[in-house]
């Protein structure tokens, strides 16, 4: 009983740091609510984030993945590394009041907060003094690229060697960085109707596969000549159609999900198209479920 009530003042003096620290921390937050960036571009959320680390005295590692930076504080005694991380990127809403007006970047994703709650679940651990009472490491991940956006950009940077995955994560297990994590932990935004939810324990994550697919035609007139082009958003329709006819070959349990767009579709109006790409998420529950739908589409 006594070794549960020490656990107990141990977070309360945590959650008493982090209540000191709320005004800065949440001023760390607005500050990156209305500066939102894309993915692997996040460079002055990362120096902002830098700046922090700093500030609680803590050596870092950055530029890992591009923009992704990572410190470790450690406890009193030896035990497992439990990471810590928060996701650095926004999503593309242009018409959204705090998006950036030349990217279209917005914090709808509720990235901002996630970072923030990092910040302050460092701030309380180090500055209360716990760490020396536990046992093992802290690991305090910025996480670059999580959003799945500016997929030709992401394309670029391989082809130019800077990474090698298109997301984050992926490029920062890739490169070590969490070697040395045993497990690891984040919070998420969500929306609910039960307005007296502060927090809960999420249900499971799909995962996804990404496709990209280009369909060239032959352009011509619309109006003057349409007999000698080959139209390629027919083709696009074609293919968008038989994907729709593969939905109820999907079991439930696998919580497939497929949403496919058009990111070209035509140049003008009066010429047959000969260009049109097309992009989609392929998700599910499990890898197989993932792969099974993959193929068919």
């Amino acid at each position: 009983m006594r070794r549960i009530m020490q656990y107990e003042e141990l977070k309360q003096r945590v959650l008493d740091e982090i209540d000191r620290n709320a005004d800065h921390l949440i001023s760390v937050g607005e500050r990156i609510y209305r500066d939102p960036e894309l993915g692997f571009k996040e460079f002055r959320t990362a120096n902002i984030v830098a700046g922090e680390f700093q500030r609680l005295g803590l050596g870092y590692h950055e530029e890992i993945a591009v923009t992704g930076l990572k410190t470790v504080v450690a406890g009193g005694s030896p035990g497992p590394t439990v990471g810590v991380l928060g996701e650095l990127d926004s999503v593309l809403v242009a018409d959204h009041e705090f998006a950036n007006p030349d990217t279209g970047a917005a914090h709808c994703c509720g990235h901002n907060a996630q970072i923030t709650t990092m910040l302050g679940v460092a701030n309380g651990l180090i500055k209360s003094g716990v760490l020396a009472e536990l046992a093992g490491n802290v690991a305090f991940f910025a996480v670059p690229a999580e959003e799945y956006v500016e997929i030709d950009y992401r394309v670029q940077l391989r082809r130019e060697g800077k990474t090698e995955f298109l997301g984050g994560k992926s490029e920062m297990i890739r490169l070590g960085a969490f070697d040395d994590v045993d497990m690891a932990m984040m919070v998420h935004g969500a929306s609910s109707q039960n307005m007296e939810a502060i927090a809960g324990v999420g249900a499971s994550n799909n995962g996804f596969i990404g496709k990209q697919a280009r369909f060239v035609g032959k352009a011509a007139h619309a109006g003057g000549a349409p007999h000698r082009g080959i139209n390629s958003l027919y083709a696009a329709e074609i293919a968008l159609a038989s994907i729709n006819a593969q939905r109820e070959t999907f079991k439930d349990e696998d919580t497939v999900r497929i949403h496919p767009i058009l990111t070209r579709g035509g140049d003008l109006v009066n010429v047959i198209p000969n260009d049109v790409r097309f992009e989609t998420m392929v998700r599910g529950k499990t890898a197989e479920a993932i792969e099974d739908a993959g193929r068919k589409v």
